[in-house]
């Protein structure tokens, strides 16, 4: 069993990190948008494609946020 560190709420960090996931999901959004933008106007296919990987990236990153925060929700609820 793990030990708590003090000062910290045990199963905290199980919410930070899908929060942490939906932030760096956002960012990577908005990263890949820009790369998109910035492709198309200088006219680099390259640039786009990564960018279109990128917001891909980022919107996955968000899911994955999203499950983890449903997913310990549930925790806490079964805990009750």
């Amino acid at each position: 069993m793990p030990r708590a560190i003090p000062g910290k709420q045990a199963g905290r960090e199980a919410t930070m990190s899908g929060l942490g996931d939906k932030i760096k999901g956002a960012a990577n959004e908005i990263k890949g948008n820009a790369k998109q933008e910035y492709g198309r106007a200088t006219d680099d296919s390259e640039t786009v494609a990564e960018g279109v990987g990128d917001e891909a990236k980022g919107k996955t990153q968000g899911v994955a946020g999203a499950v983890k925060g449903a997913a310990e929700d549930i925790k806490d609820t079964v805990k009750r």
